[in-house]
């Protein structure tokens, strides 16, 4: 009889009213307006509308944000059309200073004393990872509260890019420090979500936990892409009558543009070609410095991600690279690179053959890295090219991105996650 199973049937009909609640612990996580890290932000509106209660704990501070938000308190919440957002208070710093390493420490502890009681319980916890210290806190959380679900989520692996990347040895402390919650968090993670399609041989290596993989890349969403045009003041400084080659992203040690700079280095007398980067880094200082006779190449600072298919569409050629290094036969995971397949524009891809969206979708050329001389030979073939060949180059990227990173997708695939048993 329906009435005498009544009991049973009410956890469930209960779920399906109120449905389960997410924490995303995730300290650089971005909303709409905060220019970076919208990954989970996106994610959340598909999530809220099969039924789920979203919370994305962030930190306070980011050096990246455009805007950001305000945090007087310990805990400051701020409701969106999609997730509630939890800013978690977290010193500001220089990021090349120490604080910048005493900011994770500091976010990670502070998470373990959530106002789960304001909050509601959780069923699931997503960690996202860098910085993996929160993996440890999440685990606590996870306990506490029994929660269904612990999912580390790894957007780049730490301490291997230290390693191979800044050149610290795998025995310095710091490396066995952050090698310890790597492998904590693999071995306690239900499932460990990567955007890395090759990663699950290095859980594997070092935990033992290959098994637990899922593949979830990075994405976009057209619907919510509010095209918005550059200021005047920055399209009239680019030249109309040149082949010009752009970067938009990040100015970085893993984004190899020493080498691209140095490429117009090599083309600075030779009045067919301009170079571009728009964007923010470290790095970025040293390139300008670097490139200050040269001519033919312009940085702007970083843009609003409303802005960037417009700035996009300036370009003839875009560029994307990688360094020359083991770490990146994991993948890559650059929002970067779906950018430019967008706007449907060829991409000139300085790696070693890492089955990128470049490579798989046919939407460019790659050439190998470390190579300002392999730069400049890709790009005058792309100068070679018709238009119409450059066009229909950059079509394939357009249809590979919408088949293969639509966020709607993307999120579904978490869904699922969230609902295993």
């Amino acid at each position: 009889m329906v009435v005498e199973r009544l009991p049973n049937l009410l956890p469930i009909i209960c779920w399906r009213i109120m449905g389960k609640t997410v924490y995303i612990i995730n300290q650089f996580a971005g909303k709409s307006d905060s220019g970076w890290g919208e990954r989970h932000y996106f994610f959340s509106k598909y999530w809220k509308d099969a039924g789920y209660k979203v919370y994305i704990i962030s930190g306070s501070y980011n050096h990246v944000f455009n805007k950001l938000p305000d945090a007087p308190n310990a805990y400051n919440f701020e409701p969106t059309d999609a997730a509630e957002f939890c800013w978690v208070k977290t010193p500001v710093y220089n990021p090349k200073s120490v604080m910048r390493f005493w900011s994770f420490l500091v976010f990670s502890w502070k998470v373990l004393f959530l106002p789960v009681s304001k909050m509601g319980k959780p069923d699931v916890i997503v960690v996202s990872s860098m910085p993996i210290f929160p993996i440890f806190s999440g685990y606590i959380l996870k306990k506490r509260n029994k929660a269904s679900k612990l999912i580390f989520e790894i957007r780049d692996i730490w301490p291997l890019t230290l390693n191979l990347l800044g050149n610290v040895s795998k025995w310095h402390p710091l490396s066995l420090f952050i090698g310890w919650f790597e492998k904590f968090g693999y071995k306690k993670a239900d499932v460990i979500v990567s955007l890395l399609p090759n990663a699950a041989q290095h859980f594997d290596e070092v935990a033992g936990a290959g098994h637990k993989f899922k593949y979830i890349p990075n994405g976009l969403d057209e619907s919510v892409l509010q095209r918005e045009k550059v200021a005047p003041d920055i399209l009239e400084k680019i030249p109309g009558n040149k082949f010009v080659i752009g970067y938009t992203g990040t100015i970085g040690l893993a984004n190899a543009l020493e080498y691209f700079v140095d490429a117009a280095g090599f083309l600075k007398d030779d009045p067919r070609f301009y170079f571009i980067i728009v964007g923010e880094g470290y790095l970025k200082a040293e390139l300008i410095e670097k490139s200050k006779n040269f001519g033919n190449i312009l940085f702007f600072p970083k843009i609003r991600k409303n802005q960037v298919q417009h700035m996009v569409e300036q370009f003839d050629l875009c560029f994307v690279g990688r360094n020359d290094t083991p770490l990146f036969q994991h993948g890559v995971s650059a929002n970067k690179y779906f950018d430019y397949m967008l706007a449907a524009k060829p991409v000139l891809d300085s790696n070693n053959l890492i089955k990128d969206p470049v490579e798989l979708s046919g939407c460019g050329l790659v050439v190998k890295p470390d190579s300002a001389q392999a730069i400049v030979e890709g790009i005058e073939q792309f100068e070679k090219m018709s238009k119409e060949e450059r066009k229909a180059m950059g079509e394939k990227g357009r249809v590979f991105v919408k088949e293969n990173h639509n966020i709607r997708h993307l999120a579904n695939l978490y869904s699922e996650l969230f609902e295993q048993a």
